[in-house]
């Protein structure tokens, strides 16, 4: 098949030429909702109160999802804000009501699992501010406290991540017993405790330096010392007890 590239004269009144597949195909059509972009587009292609109309799945009378959607959005400052309320919170806002509230509580613990247990690549933890980093999707912003083993070998490498401990806003019990298990469990040679403070203060407590300093303790005993303990907060910023002095470098 040949096309004949020669230019076609100008002229303001001539009518367009069509080809054969424009007649067949119709121009497209802007989908009219985030459900009709998503499968013409691709879910990646849909803003943040896009997905969140399509987990709400249906709005108020007189009041569309994608409305119910950017409100519920605007009131908790975007995502972190989202996932940092229970569901009875979230059931409290107008238009949500408690299954639809469970439904985001739900997708948003998903995509938290799903960014924990991706695979990563085997980089090193040679300082608190790479330990922080790691944590900070997974850990950081989660709404209740909690407390991690990050067990490493003779080069800082991860070898495994367990949780020791749950606890409420402001407060967890864990034991140097389950802290140690957990390091046992990996062959740990070396372990860093992390834990985080949801009220977005990452400054270690008494009880936290307190603990630590037991742990560490316990932690030269079995042979299995204890480098750090980071404390991280949901934007990012962190303290290590280390670096801080309560620990003292191995």
């Amino acid at each position: 098949m040949s096309i004949d590239a020669s230019p076609l004269p100008y002229s303001p009144t001539a009518t367009p030429q069509l080809a054969a597949h424009d007649l067949d195909d119709p121009p497209r059509v802007a989908p009219e909702g985030p459900r009709e972009r998503a499968l013409l587009d691709g879910i990646a292609a849909l803003g943040d109160i896009e997905l969140l109309a399509i987990v709400l799945g249906t709005g108020l009378a007189g009041r569309p999802a994608s409305l119910v959607a950017a409100a519920l959005l605007d009131d908790t400052v975007g995502l972190p804000g989202l996932l940092r309320l229970g569901p009875q919170a979230l059931a409290a806002h107008p238009g949500i009501g408690l299954a639809k509230a469970l439904r985001i509580g739900a997708g948003m613990e998903l995509g938290r699992r799903t960014l924990m247990r991706a695979p990563r690549p085997t980089v090193p933890l040679r300082h608190a501010r790479a330990v922080a980093a790691h944590l900070r999707w997974s850990l950081a912003s989660l709404p209740h406290e909690e407390m991690w083993v990050l067990s490493l070998d003779g080069r800082n490498h991860l070898r495994g991540t367990r949780r020791v401990a749950q606890g409420g806003a402001h407060r967890l019990v864990v034991t140097q017993r389950d802290i140690m298990a957990a390091a046992i469990a990996d062959s740990a040679s070396t372990f860093v405790l992390a834990h985080n403070h949801p009220s977005g203060d990452p400054t270690p407590s008494p009880d936290d330096v307190t603990m630590t300093r037991m742990t560490a303790a316990a932690a030269e005993v079995m042979g299995i010392p204890l480098v750090d303990h980071i404390v991280v907060a949901a934007d990012g910023s962190y303290r290590s007890m280390l670096e801080s002095g309560v620990l003292e470098p191995i």
